[in-house]
């Protein structure tokens, strides 16, 4: 049961990254994100961004606050696979 659940979590954090990635790749492409495409990955992937958005500045016209919000999503899936298997491991 706990390893469905972790498998589930961590597959929806693995969409969720590939969106964020999505979200970057689209700021390459002119008007992409006013598409109605781009209008929903920004509504999906926005509300995350935003904090880090906050705490890290751009240096000039580059936004490094995604990489860090991508790492940190990273580390999410990481300690959801150790609270797992502590939990598989105890029962």
């Amino acid at each position: 049961m706990l390893d469905t659940i972790a498998t589930i979590l961590i597959k929806l954090l693995d969409v969720y990254y590939y969106m964020i990635i999505g979200y970057i790749l689209l700021s390459w492409f002119p008007n992409a994100r006013e598409s109605s495409f781009g209008q929903v990955l920004s509504r999906l992937v926005e509300p995350y961004l935003s904090p880090f958005r906050k705490i890290i500045p751009p240096l000039g016209m580059i936004d490094l606050s995604p990489i860090v919000a991508l790492v940190a999503l990273h580390f999410a899936q990481y300690g959801v696979r150790v609270v797992a298997n502590m939990l598989n491991n105890t029962f």
